[in-house]
């Protein structure tokens, strides 16, 4: 396929499409490099809108880090709206990217970062506008190298057939082990076609290449074993780890979106992972070890990042950020050296029992005081037990009197429902907080106008936690399970209508259930909502529950199961998990010893500050937990006369 620009073409169908300036291009710090000194060719893509895709920290991280070697060539796209895929249908412009408007099809790897299983369609769009062939199996030698990466690559296996290869865990280091291997076997003419040079990536140990993997089934439908079926790849599948976070700054050049995106400043990931130790997140057992970055190198990044961007507001990154070691001390200075220029710090939802108010305070010092999100997640004790979430009511209503005391006026609450072992009484207590969170509030503050949002998703059970093998509840019961603690605190006359409730429907979580946990079959029916027109599934306005489950009735009875099986369905110690052959560094015996500690509702600590609980992860992937304090200081870039 010719690497020429399809800009000309493209141009003259963005007045017809809404937010045309999402499909141009020439951000600050973006990338072009001459297509013909480059041997090594990459398509990134974040598989939805601009918007969201943009600020993607991995998306950006890989840019960079490509894109900073001799001879590498990295370019970035995104889901095109269906007002221009239609155009680009008819127009017969192929997939894009944004950096230079070449042909997606023309690079030799098309990467694609998955934060979430409901991204699945639009790959299968992307693909088919590119001119890929949507199944590995009829790409030719000319076709790129389709890779999945991500959290939702953990279990790729619901796209096993769209995939050449996947890699689990972190990326910086596996793109460039990637490079390499397909540099090696360009320069040699490309022998043995697509089968070798996915042959050699298999072989490393670091890269699922689906193809080369059989899945034998049962009667019952469950999975009898998954096996090589080609000598010299490996039985199972490592994640990568990154060590010595100071040693990857990036991004250094953050990009600088020209559009509207759902995040306006530069972030920086303080530290990687979390051992917590909460039974239903995917993000915090599969990131495992800790992995904090000094002080230092990231007080370099922020510095770096603001001459580069000028932004004016910092966002501190990770799974749970007041946790890093030296934050007070990060806080601090970060607010002392940028005060004159007013930078703003943010910190993602902040734990009850990490907040304190001085660091609230620093946080705000040079930005705008908004609200406080924390996230106790189970609504009762019992629940919070359940999911070792160790967070008792009296340190919330402790944090949040601290908050409203020193004059904030707005607390969210986030919390989930249908975590196993709930009860209705479980979720009608998350009325019962609300209530006297605005009672305290009240109490402290000496004011009326105490807002508390409470806002409840649906859980989902995930591939890699203790509770990958819990049944899901259906989508009718959680909306039941909703629709009582609505009318529970509608109906408080004194507290109700400082409380605001927000609210997912039980509906998108169960498709989300299905693709989670999904194995080979689950294809089937991603393809069949794709054709059927299924888009942007991770937005509400274009999600169709209905859509998917038609799709999932007309493919699945094939193969003797259904969506409950999928979702609703308890599983057992002794089942094959279609991502049992891929490793996440975590022991599965201990997995299941940590779901029936859930079951009796006994909480584990942080093994950061304790003895090794034997996860596994540290001696199988071969790494350690790094944190501080360095004992270091952030001082002003400038002598304080």
């Amino acid at each position: 396929m010719s690497a020429e620009s399809v800009f000309p073409q493209l141009e003259a169908l963005l007045p017809h499409v809404q937010k045309p300036i999402q499909y141009v291009g020439g951000e600050l710090n973006s990338t072009v490099k001459p297509w013909e000194s480059c041997d090594v060719r990459w398509a990134l893509m974040y598989p939805d809108a601009y918007e969201v895709g943009l600020p993607n920290q991995g998306v950006m991280i890989l840019y960079e880090v490509l894109n900073e070697r001799e001879g590498v060539l990295a370019e970035r796209t995104y889901s095109v709206w269906p007002d221009l895929e239609e155009l680009m249908r008819e127009h017969k412009v192929p997939q894009f990217t944004v950096d230079s408007h070449r042909p997606v099809g023309a690079f030799d790897v098309f990467g694609l970062s998955f934060s979430t299983e409901l991204g699945y369609t639009n790959m299968l769009t992307a693909l088919d506008l590119a001119g890929i062939p949507l199944e590995s199996k009829d790409r030719t030698v000319d076709h790129p190298i389709v890779l999945a990466g991500g959290h939702a690559a953990f279990n790729p296996e619901p796209i096993a057939d769209f995939i050449d290869c996947a890699v689990i865990g972190d990326g910086e280091q596996a793109v460039l082990d990637m490079t390499a291997i397909i540099r090696a076997w360009k320069a040699e003419g490309r022998p043995g076609g697509r089968e070798e040079v996915l042959f050699r990536l298999a072989k490393t140990g670091n890269v699922y290449v689906p193809r080369f993997y059989d899945v034998e089934y049962l009667p019952d439908g469950r999975i009898g074993r998954v096996v090589p079926n080609r000598s010299g790849v490996p039985w199972r599948v490592s994640k990568h780890t990154v060590m010595d976070l100071d040693e990857w700054p990036y991004p250094k050049q953050p990009l600088v979106p020209l559009a509207e995106t759902v995040h306006e400043r530069m972030s920086v990931e303080i530290f990687r992972g979390c051992t917590r130790g909460c039974r239903f997140c995917q993000a915090g057992m599969i990131t495992r070890p800790v992995r904090e970055r000094s002080i230092t190198g990231i007080g370099d990044m922020v510095e770096k990042g603001l001459k580069a961007t000028g932004f004016e507001e910092v966002g501190l990154l990770s799974l749970s950020s007041a946790d890093h070691s030296e934050i007070g001390d990060i806080a601090k200075g970060l607010a002392d050296r940028y005060e004159e220029d007013k930078i703003g710090l943010s910190l993602p939802s902040t734990r009850v029992d990490a907040f304190n108010v001085d660091l609230a305070n620093e946080l705000t010092r040079n930005g705008r005081r908004s609200g406080l999100t924390f996230a106790p997640e189970g609504g009762s004790e019992r629940m919070r037990k359940v999911i070792n979430k160790m967070v008792s009511e009296e340190d919330l209503i402790r944090t949040v009197s601290t908050a409203y005391g020193n004059g904030w006026r707005q607390v969210k609450l986030y919390f989930m429902c249908g975590l196993p072992t709930e009860t209705d009484e479980d979720v009608l207590q998350i009325g019962d907080m609300a209530v006297k969170v605005i009672a305290e509030g009240r109490k402290v503050s000496g004011q009326n106008d105490i807002r508390c949002t409470v806002s409840i998703g649906g859980f989902v059970p995930k591939p890699h936690t203790p509770f990958q093998w819990a049944p899901q509840l259906s989508a009718e019961e959680t909306d039941a399970r909703l629709e009582k603690l609505r009318d529970k605190i509608r109906g408080d006359k004194k507290y109700g209508r400082s409380i605001g409730f927000r609210y997912h429907d039980g509906k998108p979580g169960i498709v989300e259930g299905l693709l989670s946990r999904g194995d080979r079959r689950v294809g089937a029916v991603i393809r069949a909502v794709y054709e059927d027109g299924g888009r942007f599934d991770g937005w509400r306005e274009h999600f169709s529950y209905d859509r998917w489950m038609a799709c999932a009735e007309k493919t699945l009875p094939d193969f003797g199961v259904d969506v409950d099986w999928y979702t609703t369905r308890e599983r057992t110690y002794e089942e094959v998990l279609p991502w049992d052959h891929l490793d996440s560094g975590l022991d599965k015996d201990w997995l299941w010893e940590d779901w029936q500690d859930a079951l009796d509702e006994t909480e584990v600590e942080d093994c950061r500050w304790t003895p090794c609980f034997d996860c596994g992860v540290c001696p199988q992937m071969d790494t350690h937990i790094q944190i501080g304090p360095t004992g270091k200081k952030l001082l002003p870039l400038t002598v304080v006369k």
